[in-house]
């Protein structure tokens, strides 16, 4: 069903890969979102607690930093690493990179929606761009209703290992060696209903299915490839169907089971909103 618009699509969409770790720490923990770039321009979309994400990264690091400066001078570690804010239960360092999106960036230009989670990026001092195609949005922002299948492309299991910790400088490093690449990942869904706001506006589109970890970002699109949306979040309902010291036999015992159910329904942005967002900043887009 989806199969010609998954290639389409995956044209322009692109993996954001993270490495981090906490403060003393020697095991990496490996992290993604998506983002899909919306001309040849180099703007990009993606959501705004992702954007955040990666502000974030700047501001641990420099602090980091900061440590390992002191350090270098001979300061009192553990003093300054008290100074610092930097501990065992919080991330210390952490590295972003945005694989197969322009051959180098010499500035990243956000902006972050308002209201919604939704944050337009813009690339800056590229000389080649790295996807192929940019895309197209629904025209008619009220053809899509309940009922439809739409899919959803993504990055959301990172099996990238193009890093190490650098044990000598004690810091994390992107390298040349290893998987640079997660594989992409499509998720379909039923639409089920709209979502609102205090003011009624129509800002979201709730799905059958949830967007994965790592889909944040992502394109929510149609069979034809036209973007319906963008992926932002994933809430969980209570069903009710609980069950509670239930007796079951597995593997040839007896044992006492709890289950407490839930739905797991997607969230994306609505077309109406990402175009009107883009528009705001005078961003060009194709429709369909």
């Amino acid at each position: 069903m989806f199969a010609s618009a998954i290639q389409e699509v995956a044209n322009f969409t692109r993996a954001i890969h993270s490495i981090s770790r906490s403060f003393e720490a020697n095991q990496v923990q490996r992290g993604s979102a998506t983002l899909f770039f919306v001309n040849q321009e180099g703007y990009a979309l993606t959501c705004k607690h992702v954007a955040q994400w990666l502000s974030q990264a700047d501001k641990i690091n420099k602090v980091y930093l900061q440590y390992l400066k002191g350090n270098h001078e001979g300061k009192q570690t553990k003093q300054l690493a008290y100074q610092l804010g930097l501990s065992k239960e919080k991330t210390a360092e952490m590295r972003v990179t945005f694989v197969d999106c322009v051959d180098q960036i010499k500035n990243l230009k956000i902006h972050a929606h308002p209201e919604y989670d939704l944050a337009l990026i813009k690339f800056e001092g590229f000389t080649k761009k790295m996807f192929t195609s940019t895309p197209r949005f629904l025209g008619d922002n009220n053809s899509i209703q309940p009922g439809e299948m739409l899919c959803r492309l993504g990055f959301p299991f990172p099996e990238f290992s193009n890093f190490q910790l650098n044990l000598e400088k004690n810091i994390l490093e992107w390298t040349s060696k290893g998987n640079a690449r997660s594989p992409r990942f499509p998720i379909e869904g039923m639409v089920t209903r709209f979502l609102g706001d205090k003011k009624g506006k129509v800002y979201g589109i709730e799905m059958s299915t949830p967007g994965l970890r790592g889909q944040s970002g992502g394109p929510l699109f149609d069979t034809q490839g036209r973007i319906i949306g963008m992926q932002s979040r994933t809430k969980h309902l209570h069903l009710g169907f609980d069950i509670e010291e239930k007796s079951i036999i597995a593997h040839g015992k007896e044992k006492k089971v709890n289950d407490y159910s839930f739905i797991h329904l997607g969230e994306c942005i609505h077309v109406s909103v990402i175009k009107e967002f883009l528009n705001q900043h005078q961003v060009s887009f194709d429709e369909a």
